[in-house]
């Protein structure tokens, strides 16, 4: 009991440092993973064989970063090759030309859909932000309803497909670096089912407009962005695709060749498919294909200049990661993932307890990839004892902790302000549409990852 005491003050804590006190989330982690290591009761030095605190929490550090650090900087890196030079706009245009008009709200909720795969959903937002204002005057549709149908699919994969860092991440918490294969695959039905729902929410507000916000400064974002569109050679539809469905498909290819009751899995293709369907090799065949077909049209900017980007964009993600993954390895040294297993398992809400805990994190404080990190590396010595062990179990857990990381988006997540701002959206407007899109989306995700639980437990 007095270990369930301990942590509830540390995610206690961890909250108030993250939102209260503005302490950057890298070092609220590390202080959280010290001091509550010590509470536990775990040696501060290192004594022969045993570890002391310092030594637990530097080698989960490292141990996370070194199974999905690399993955993290080439998804990162190749996110920006895309926005910088046009690719996810034309692959807007190109999903556009096939679902034409008709259902508009439902476009754009497939266009987040795809476009936010590898794109943080922010970036992508804006990329988008200017096809979406176009649509909405040539289709009559009400901005808000185009707002939240695309803010809603961006959120769908973003929080729940790898290879943006929150699902990598829990993933690697959760000891699936093998299995992303099966983590993508999984996720993208769940995200479908959650688009869905944010697109539907959307539908209440395909009569209202926006208010409150001024146009000034909207305006000129999106003139500057028309600008830079009009001046950027855009590629190809097959080459802006092709960095992001050839690493999916090699990883998909490669789990499938690691399944034991398929035909030709003993085969050189076979090894050289799992080769290839590793995670770090997938991507940088998808980061080769970015730099030789999207390469900068402009002469300020060359290929070393936009990987340098993409590595400091991932440089607080790796940081955040590697503090989780401490913080993580200081809780599974302890007794309370028993504990609190026994005891969570006896109320019989299972798979809902991460869930409710990534929710909790990402209100608090606003963002969905440090409650993704966070909630992971908290309930990884958990899920054998909720009977979700195995490698779908603990897929199935991911995403439980991803819709619980979009639930809710509010006043202190950049994203709520990207959306409302891009879409003229008073703040009341854009609590009332973006913010209760965001919490209906993870509780129709819900509805399909709890049966899925109940079955394999």
């Amino acid at each position: 009991m007095a270990d369930l005491l301990i942590l509830i003050a540390l995610v206690i804590g961890l909250i108030l440092l993250t939102a209260w006190a503005r302490v950057h989330p890298f070092l609220a982690l590390l202080l959280t993973a010290l001091v509550g290591g010590l509470a536990f009761g775990l040696p501060p030095l290192t004594d022969g064989d045993t570890p002391g605190v310092v030594a637990i929490a530097t080698g989960g550090f490292g141990s996370t970063l070194g199974g999905i650090g690399i993955v993290i900087i080439l998804g990162t890196i190749i996110g920006v090759f895309l926005d910088r030079s046009g690719a996810a706009i034309t692959m807007a245009d190109a999903i556009v030309k096939v679902l034409g008009r008709r259902f508009p709200t439902l476009t754009m909720s497939i266009i987040g859909y795809v476009v936010s795969i590898p794109v943080f959903c922010d970036s992508a937002y804006v990329i988008l932000n200017s096809l979406k204002e176009s649509m909405a005057a040539r289709t009559r549709t009400s901005p808000v309803a185009m707002s939240v149908a695309l803010a809603t699919g961006l959120y769908a994969t973003h929080t729940l497909v790898p290879p943006t860092p929150g699902p990598i991440a829990a993933a690697g918490n959760l000891g699936l670096d093998a299995q992303l294969g099966l983590v993508m695959a999984l996720g993208l039905v769940v995200g479908l089912v959650s688009a869905a729902a944010g697109a539907l929410w959307a539908m209440r507000f395909r009569d209202v407009q926006p208010d409150g916000v001024s146009d000034a400064e909207v305006d000129r974002r999106i003139a500057e962005f028309e600008k830079l569109a009009d001046t950027v050679q855009r590629p190809g539809t097959a080459m802006a695709f092709a960095p992001i469905v050839v690493p999916i498909l090699l990883i998909m290819l490669g789990s499938a060749m690691s399944l034991p009751f398929l035909p030709g899995t003993e085969t050189v293709a076979a090894d050289v498919l799992r080769f290839a369907g590793q995670p770090v090799i997938a991507l940088l065949i998808g980061l080769a294909i970015a730099i030789a077909g999207l390469r900068p049209t402009n002469h300020e900017k060359t290929v070393t200049d936009r990987v340098g980007e993409g590595i400091v964009d991932a440089a607080p993600i790796l940081l955040i990661t590697g503090a989780g993954g401490a913080f993580g390895a200081v809780i599974q040294a302890t007794d309370i993932g028993t504990y609190l297993g026994t005891e969570l398992s006896a109320l019989g809400i299972g798979i809902m307890v991460p869930s409710l805990i990534a929710a909790a994190l990402k209100t608090a404080q606003g963002s969905s990839t440090v409650s993704m990190v966070t909630t992971s590396a908290l309930v990884a010595p958990l899920v054998a004892d909720l009977g979700l062990g195995s490698d779908l179990g603990r897929t199935l857990v991911v995403l439980a902790i991803g819709l619980g990381a979009m639930t809710v988006s509010h006043a202190n997540d950049s994203y709520f302000w990207v959306v409302s701002q891009f879409s003229r959206m008073s703040v009341p407007q854009a609590y009332r549409a973006q913010t209760m899109a965001t919490l209906v989306q993870g509780i129709a995700g819900m509805l399909v990852v709890l049966p899925l639980s109940l079955l394999i437990v």
